[in-house]
Formats: structure tokens, C-alpha cells, sequence
């Protein structure tokens, strides 16, 4: 098992129209395409409040990729993300790491 850790910054006001629209559109998409999450977070000490973090787990690099390309042609995810983005981007940069667990983890 792989994790996949992901934090979007968003851009000034656009953390709270994030948060919505993977509460009502993008989980909703990636359990359809097979992601499995491990959880979501939003900062509330640190170093900034305008990100939104998630991970991901996988069995592997090619099961992770093959479900991103199905996830990201879905007309369903393709059309929400339009419509949520009308006013402009809510996310100004993404970084994103995949983890391994150590053998010690309780996450493997």
C-alpha cells in the first residue's frame, strides 16, 4: 500500500467553495473510480488556513494512475469543476507526494 499525500492552496476565499464541492461532487467521483481515502483536512493552526489536504491510499503506482485518467475524463468531473470554477480557479498551486510506509507504521 502506497499513500497519496495531496494539499491544495487555495486562492484567497476559495477554501469553503473547495470543501463543498468535494463534499458534494468530487468523493462522490472518486469512490466511483475506485480511490480510496484516507481522510480530509483543512488547517486550523499552521502555517496557512487556506489549504485543503487530503490523502489517498493505493495498491500501487499503476492503479493510482489508471484511476486519475478515468477520474479526470469523467464528463461528470469535468462539468462540476467548470461550473465550481465560473468565478475563477479555487486552487492557486497543488503539492502532492506519495508516501510509503515505514515498516514500523500502523499504516501499511
Amino acid at each position: 500500500m502506497i499513500y497519496e499525500l495531496r494539499v491544495y492552496h487555495c486562492n484567497p476565499g476559495k477554501l469553503q467553495p473547495l470543501a463543498k464541492r468535494f463534499e458534494t461532487v468530487t468523493t462522490h467521483l472518486f469512490k466511483k473510480h475506485g480511490f480510496r481515502q484516507v481522510g480530509y483536512w483543512t488547517v486550523t493552526i499552521g502555517e496557512s488556513n487556506h489549504d485543503f489536504i487530503y490523502m489517498l491510499a493505493w495498491e500501487s503506482h499503476a492503479e493510482r494512475d489508471r484511476c486519475f485518467a478515468a477520474f479526470q475524463s469523467d464528463p461528470e468531473w469535468i462539468s462540476a469543476r467548470a461550473k465550481s470554477e465560473e468565478g475563477g480557479p479555487l486552487v492557486g498551486s497543488i503539492t502532492n507526494s506519495i508516501l510509503a510506509p515505514t515498516s514500523f507504521s500502523e499504516l501499511k
